[in-house]
């Protein structure tokens, strides 16, 4: 079985940084009680602290695209409506040795 990789990256206006921050957060532990989620961090930026990315492993692409529809994701989406200067997604596939 083929896994998905997510590269997920967001950088946070700086005058919205806690709130943001907290609420990134608040996806880590819904997130990783769905179906199909193999992994998911969060991870800050050691230098740029307004720079975030969510590195996730899914079992199938269709169980990712259900989490993209959870409730706490459009609860995210509408509550920091505005607040990142960029966001990227990335779909993965792990290259084997």
């Amino acid at each position: 079985m083929e896994t998905l990789t997510i590269v997920a990256d967001f950088v946070v206006k700086p005058d919205k940084l806690e709130f943001a921050k907290a609420e990134l957060r608040k996806l880590v532990q819904p997130t990783r009680a769905e179906e199909g989620c193999i992994l998911y961090e969060l991870h800050q930026n050691n230098v740029n602290q307004n720079h975030f990315v969510f590195y996730e492993t899914w079992s199938t692409h269709d169980l990712w695209q259900q989490h993209m529809k959870s409730s706490h994701i459009t609860a995210f989406l509408e509550s920091t409506d505005g607040f990142f200067e960029t966001v990227s997604i990335h779909e993965m596939s792990k290259l084997e040795n």
